[in-house]
């Protein structure tokens, strides 16, 4: 049964047919080439592929190839291939179509040194012997985004792509001519300036093309370059439902192809809700791209908090907790920067309607010490001394006590020895614990470390953090303990 016959719109692939002798012969050739080239390519299109599925049946090496109005990653391996895909192009230039060619960039296994003068981790040579599409491999966790002003089928194209997984690698993609010399390497070498035009479809932050469609100069040649660990399935989906009816309808009409909708002979009811549908597709993977996009950068930004105030120490941790109460609104002041050592407390803390306070940041691998708490008495004993005429209500302890432990392992009371609990009730200090401050932070409970740290006389808060709202305050396991005659957020 012939490919019109079927329904199947004939895909010329350049690579021989998985589990045939001639893929068995290639692949022992490049077996027996490792030693000598460092390792060879992978064949790039997999043998699982659900052709069918999507209306399609691959031609392979060996197999016709002047009717198929598409090509997959032509390639040409020992000399192979040559033949199948120029017969490929002279069969959609007699008919007068477009040569739609898919070819991958780069190789997400090939994490070998590059040298530094090379300029390029990959490349796809297209149309001509003298013009490349190089890509040069970006850092993890680059986010692409849609090129402006992209429409139609590429902009479907690029919608699908953002959905690859976060870890995939992506490769900036730039045209790249040739020099030639003389086989005998007499006269001068000639440059071969890069033909054609690349037209972005996803780009990265800098604005270069991570996906980008080439066209050849008359218009006859369309190529798509996708980066490795792109999913077939997704791309031969796109073929048949948007590229080719795009660029190449006829071929669909000759195949008859059940997955080809002819607006021609669509009623306006059709078009319609096949557009609505369409549109929303593109808004929900734009939406969830926005979103994901937000939760990494929430998480960047939390994490330097997260991990300085449950598993920091030093420097870490009290730059943690300065953060916090800057979150908080309050105002805080890196003691050791304002008077040039360490003379004093870490932090100086303030806001409207309460007096200042000194905090003091400590961590300790396991039980707090309590000669940390005459620390930051000898702190407050001084601070006239430090800072006439500037004064201080009282000391504030943050401990990140027991910090090698996940913190639903920690005791939940920083100091729980009775007799010095006791006469903590009657000294100037309050002792918080790091994993109570996080809770508040977390859950934005701004009012909790108000009147932990500055005590009842505090104003409202006003969050520094912009957008960010106060939640209510969960129920808590807490450190503290409130004595008679002393001021709210008094506790060890």
């Amino acid at each position: 049964m012939s490919s019109s016959d079927s329904g199947l719109v004939p895909v010329h692939i350049g690579q021989p047919e998985p589990g045939s002798e001639r893929e068995q012969g290639l692949l022992l050739r490049r077996e027996r080439s490792r030693n000598v080239f460092d390792g060879p390519e992978p064949l790039r299109v997999p043998g699982d592929v659900a052709w069918e599925q999507h209306g399609l049946i691959p031609r392979w090496w060996g197999m016709e190839s002047s009717d198929c109005p598409a090509a997959v990653e032509p390639g040409f391996f020992s000399r192979e291939g040559a033949e199948e895909f120029q017969r490929f192009l002279s069969g959609a230039r007699r008919r007068g179509e477009v040569a739609l060619v898919f070819a991958v960039v780069g190789h997400v296994d090939d994490d070998r040194p590059r040298s530094v003068l090379a300029s390029v981790d990959a490349s796809v040579r297209v149309g001509d012997l003298y013009t490349s599409v190089g890509g040069r491999r970006l850092p993890t966790g680059m986010r692409p985004e849609i090129a402006p002003g992209l429409e139609g089928a590429d902009r479907d194209l690029a919608i699908r792509l953002l959905t690859r997984p976060k870890d995939a690698p992506w490769w900036s993609l730039h045209l790249h001519g040739a020099r030639s010399y003389r086989g005998d390497g007499s006269g001068a070498a000639q440059d071969h300036p890069a033909v054609g035009e690349l037209h972005p479809i996803l780009v990265d932050s800098l604005g270069d093309p991570v996906v980008a469609a080439w066209t050849s100069p008359s218009g006859d040649q369309r190529w798509y370059l996708i980066p490795d660990a792109t999913r077939w399935e997704s791309m031969l989906g796109w073929l048949v439902q948007r590229a080719l009816p795009e660029y190449v309808p006829a071929a669909l009409r000759r195949a008859r192809s059940p997955f080809f909708i002819d607006p021609d002979l669509q009623t306006a009811g059709e078009q319609s809700a096949r557009q609505a549908l369409e549109d929303l597709q593109a808004r929900y993977t734009e939406e969830k791209q926005r979103l994901e996009q937000a939760l990494q950068e929430a998480k960047e930004k939390a994490e330097p908090v997260r991990y300085g105030l449950l598993y920091g120490s030093g420097a870490e941790l009290a730059a943690a907790v300065a953060q916090v109460l800057v979150a908080a609104g309050l105002r805080s002041v890196d003691l050791d920067e304002d008077l040039g050592g360490t003379k004093s407390a870490d932090l100086l803390v303030s806001a409207d309607g309460a007096p200042a306070r000194l905090v003091e940041v400590k961590a300790a691998s396991g039980p707090a010490q309590e000669h940390l708490v005459g620390h930051l008495q000898r702190h407050l004993e001084t601070w006239p001394q430090l800072r006439p005429g500037e004064p201080v209500s009282d000391g504030v302890l943050i401990v990140n006590h027991q910090h090698k432990l996940h913190p639903s392992e920690r005791s939940a009371d920083v100091y729980s020895r009775p007799e010095f609990v006791a006469s903590l009730a009657r000294g100037p200090v309050t002792v918080i614990s790091t994993v109570e401050l996080f809770n508040w932070w977390r859950a934005g409970n701004w009012t909790a470390i108000h009147a932990a740290v500055l005590g009842g006389n505090a104003a409202p808060p006003n969050p520094g953090a912009k957008g960010q709202a106060a939640a209510p305050a969960k129920k808590q396991t807490s450190s503290r303990w409130r004595w008679p005659g002393r001021r709210a957020g008094k506790r060890v």
